[in-house]
């Protein structure tokens, strides 16, 4: 504890970060975003232990794992954004939010295709199919 405030340490979450990088102040959003990842590795995953034994079903399955990953992660931001109304972390506007969490998520997602391209080529497509969709804009 620092004078009224405090630091939480997340010592495992970006290991190949710094731990003085990962000591600094962030906004809590950048924690949102990773939940956001958390998300997407939960759903795709469970669909690639799955196809393990059945890999013809990717094709059929994938679909499900996106919804199930879209739907999630929308029912968690509107608790969030729910239970933080009114607070100064916030930003006012909508499109404001918006355009900060996707650049959190964004980067939160080349930080993971950078670690599984050094540590676990199997699960590169995760990182990769999100950072994806990210460059192809809104519509995707």
């Amino acid at each position: 504890m620092v004078r009224n405030n405090f630091i939480i340490l997340d010592f495992e979450g970006e290991p190949m970060r710094p731990l003085s990088e990962r000591r600094r102040k962030y906004s809590p959003l950048k924690d949102v975003a990773g939940m956001m990842r958390s998300l997407s590795y939960a759903a795709y995953a469970a669909l690639f232990a799955f196809i393990r034994t059945r890999p013809e079903d990717f094709d059929r399955l994938e679909p499900w794992a996106a919804f199930w990953q879209h739907w999630i992660s929308v029912r968690f931001m509107q608790s969030y954004l729910t239970t933080a109304a009114g607070t100064s972390f916030l930003p006012p506007e909508r499109r404001d939010l918006a355009t900060l969490l996707e650049a959190l998520v964004f980067d939160k997602a080349l930080y993971e295709l950078h670690y599984e391209l050094n540590n676990r080529l199997d699960w590169v497509r995760i990182p990769l199919q999100s950072v994806l969709r990210l460059l192809e804009g809104p519509s995707a």
